[in-house]
């Protein structure tokens, strides 16, 4: 029995806008599979070095790629990261770039104890969209799309959206 195609799903944006929470949500609505890198990293101890600047462990990129790249192939994976010009370009059938309101976002970061340069740094990540225009650069514009992360209706209604969309894709490629 031929097992049914399913797209791989990139959400991506600053720390704190919402990717975990829609990413889980999505996944058990959808069927597909939920990977947080930043807990695949952690479980795996896919890191190189430590950056004392932003008291955090620096990801091994091209460990991660290949500790995934075997999940990708056949489909079905939702990925939650806050970066996203580390993944080849094939991997991914549509990218949303989550995004929130500066002064939302630096109170949720905040909440999670990011204080000074880390704090201030996220805050602008997102006031100028690094992570927007990096998925514009590394991805074919027509599959990036930006979606608002403020409220908990806008959460729902991204998590409608994404799930018709998933349906939809399943429905041409089976």
């Amino acid at each position: 029995m031929k097992m049914r195609k399913r797209p791989n799903i990139l959400l991506t944006g600053t720390p704190g806008v919402g990717k975990t929470t829609l990413g889980k949500e999505l996944a058990q609505r959808t069927g597909l599979t939920y990977v947080n890198i930043g807990d695949l990293a952690q479980e795996g101890q896919l890191y190189d070095g430590y950056d004392d600047e932003y008291q955090c462990p620096i990801l091994d990129e091209d460990r991660v790629v290949d500790e995934l790249d075997e999940k990708m192939e056949e489909g079905g994976m939702i990925v939650d990261y806050h970066g996203c010009d580390l993944f080849p370009e094939r991997w991914f059938h549509i990218v949303f770039v989550l995004r929130t309101d500066n002064t939302q976002l630096y109170t949720r970061l905040e909440s999670r104890g990011y204080t000074g340069k880390k704090l201030q740094d996220n805050v602008q990540c997102e006031i100028f969209q690094t992570i927007y225009e990096e998925a514009m650069e590394a991805y074919s514009k027509e599959i990036v799309h930006q979606l608002p992360s403020n409220t908990p209706e806008e959460l729902d209604s991204n998590l409608e959206q994404i799930v018709q969309w998933t349906e939809q894709w399943m429905k041409d490629h089976n």
